[in-house]
């Protein structure tokens, strides 16, 4: 099938004089989880990862992704003839860099031409590749090859209702978010703002949907001027009590396809926009004689990402429901789930009924990753009934998930032994407790108001580099309110970051280990950014941040290997576990709070 796809794809690129074609795996809206009708990178190479970019010359196939999808791209990619390029490491060149090399280096076709469809890339992403292919001698070209050859059995954009999301859990008003977006408009001399991200514009107007796995958010468009905000979107996805909240925030409506001829003729001096998530072919809609503004990132995600104090509440309501869920799982595995043959997709399925227990609950907040040994070691393994591990023997078992509640949107990892505890190999309680004290030296930072998150980065990774080990991936993403499990501008990784940690950004903590074909360890927690009360002799007056854990849930105790760890990270493992305990006990059953009781025990 795949073969079959590449041959029309390359037919029509020669009809079109084209030599490369560039397919992303994201949407004109720069989400993370996109709705299956935009899934065309993996429609054409055969690739179901979350990351990943494909292109397709005359000649070759090849896709590019990171180190957590390795393993991933391997299996799937067999048979296709499409190559898997590293681009984690090191000596992997990047897109552009290896069409302008594999050119010059004997391609010697007529056709200098690379062609991406612009509503799939972001403006600052056009630009950066169309400024190194031009150096190089190649050409950019704005043409969808993908839509006239995925014809037969496209899903079509989702029609989920669009609802209202009450101001008990937001916090503040519409009037209030749009009053300060248009300060922020007026602070740039800008008087209108392009807004394509779907979590902004669920945060901005608070409204959420249903149109994307995991995220509730709802597939539109919204421009703020100072005197109107407009939301563009499909009729269908509005009922009349849709219709009535929108007129009652003063938000006008239009179809979604109107944003582009409403852009061409808007009536505006200025026009901002984040070149991160707007796409090109909605930007090249904006009238050329106006003025535009790169503000990047948006004035709405840098609002968004600050917390407020009704939200932050909300996530520790909503940590205390995942905690129940997450204890009645646990005590479940490890008393009942074995005597009946379990699959990682059993396992997945059971924590998802546990969680659908909990008040407000209404989704995963992504796929349940559920590793059993070495699939462990695959960071972002997805388990399917062709290729899905029994839970059988002894062994690690790294389970990732996270659920979305109206009160907010979480996310844990835990890694757990299966088994007799006398059995963990010594190897493992190493590699666990190594990760453990990253976790906690994050944890426990304290740090100067303006910190950055790359700046944070190397204590949660000390440990395992003082032993010549390290990860792919980052340390901490930030984390939204009934929203995208994965938000910024924040966030905790070797990348330099020019974004500031703030008072309200919620991150994870979440270092890791991962041993091909043996086992994955991740340890992960949601914290908070607070102000702190860092006094003594020593402090010079500067304002010191630290950070409050939100997540409520046991470690296994018998992975770590206590020799390694100081009294301080004891007491720590110690404090928390008797803070789990008080805060999840009183809503379990006499059963599972023994359960529970047992698992934070002191060490």
């Amino acid at each position: 099938m795949i073969k079959e796809r590449l041959a029309a794809l390359r037919a029509l690129m020669k009809e079109h004089g084209i030599w490369a074609c560039i397919v992303p795996g994201t949407d004109p809206h720069a989400s993370e989880y996109m709705a299956e009708h935009w899934t065309e990178m993996s429609w054409i190479t055969g690739f179901l990862g979350e990351t990943g970019t494909a292109v397709i010359t005359l000649e070759r196939a090849l896709l590019w992704t990171d180190s957590r999808y390795y393993l991933q791209a391997e299996a799937e990619l067999q048979g296709t003839t499409v190559e898997l390029m590293r681009e984690s490491d090191i000596d992997c060149p990047s897109i552009p860099e290896w069409l302008v090399a594999t050119q010059e280096q004997g391609t010697k076709n007529q056709d200098t031409k690379v062609a991406v469809n612009p509503e799939m890339y972001s403006v600052n992403g056009y630009r950066e590749l169309k400024a190194t292919l031009e150096e190089g001698g190649l050409g950019l070209v704005s043409i969808d090859l993908i839509s006239p050859l995925w014809t037969e059995g496209r899903p079509a954009i989702p029609t989920s209702l669009l609802y209202e999301y009450e101001e008990q859990y937001t916090g503040e008003s519409v009037a209030s978010k749009l009053a300060r977006v248009r300060q922020a408009l007026s602070e740039k001399h800008c008087d209108a703002l392009v807004v394509s991200a779907l979590d902004e514009i669920g945060w901005l107007l608070n409204i959420r949907g249903k149109d994307v796995d995991y995220t509730p958010c709802l597939i539109s468009y919204v421009v703020v001027e100072m005197d109107k905000c407009t939301i563009f979107v499909a009729p269908n996805k509005l009922d009349d009590a849709a219709r009535a909240y929108l007129h009652r925030i003063d938000v006008c409506v239009q179809d979604y396809e109107q944003v582009f001829d409403y852009l061409k003729a808007i009536n505006a001096s200025a026009v901002m926009y984040d070149g991160n998530k707007v796409n090109e072919a909605l930007f090249e809609s904006i009238n050329s004689q106006l003025s535009t503004v790169n503000c990047s990132p948006s004035p709405v995600l840098k609002m968004q990402s600050v917390k407020n104090e009704t939200e932050l509440q909300g996530e520790r309501i909503a940590m205390r429901k995942d905690a129940v869920a997450l204890t009645r799982f646990l005590s479940w595995l490890e008393n009942e789930a074995l005597k009946t043959p379990q699959t990682e997709i059993t396992l997945a399925e059971q924590l998802g009924k546990f969680r659908a227990m909990g008040e407000n609950y209404t989704d995963d907040s992504f796929c349940t990753i559920a590793g059993w040994k070495g699939n462990g070691a695959i960071v972002h393994y997805h388990a399917t009934p062709e290729e899905c591990a029994t839970i059988e023997g002894e062994g690690v078992l790294l389970l990732d998930s996270g659920g979305q509640y109206l009160d907010g949107t979480t996310d844990i990892t835990r890694t757990i032994w299966v088994g007799n505890p006398a059995n963990i190999p010594a190897a493992v309680k190493r590699d666990y407790t190594l990760v453990l004290k990253g976790h906690i030296a994050l944890a426990r930072a304290r740090f100067p108001k303006g910190t950055r998150g790359n700046q944070l980065d190397v204590l949660a990774r000390q440990f395992l580099w003082a032993e010549g080990m390290t990860y792919g991936h980052g340390t901490g993403h930030g984390v939204g309110h009934f929203m995208g499990c994965h938000e910024g501008p924040q966030n905790i990784r070797t990348d330099n970051n020019p974004n500031p940690l703030q008072v309200g950004n919620i991150c994870s903590d979440e270092p890791g280990i991962y041993r091909a074909n043996a086992y994955g360890i991740r340890i992960e927690n949601l914290i908070a950014v607070r102000e702190s009360n860092l006094l003594g002799a020593h402090a010079t007056g500067e304002t010191f941040y630290e950070f409050e854990t939100l997540t409520l849930c046991p470690y296994d105790t018998h992975m770590m290997d206590l020799s390694r760890m100081t009294a301080e990270e004891i007491q720590w493992v110690n404090d928390y576990h008797a803070w789990v305990y008080a805060e999840v006990a009183p809503l379990l059953n006499a059963e599972e709070a023994a359960w529970l009781k047992e698992k934070c025990k002191a060490i």
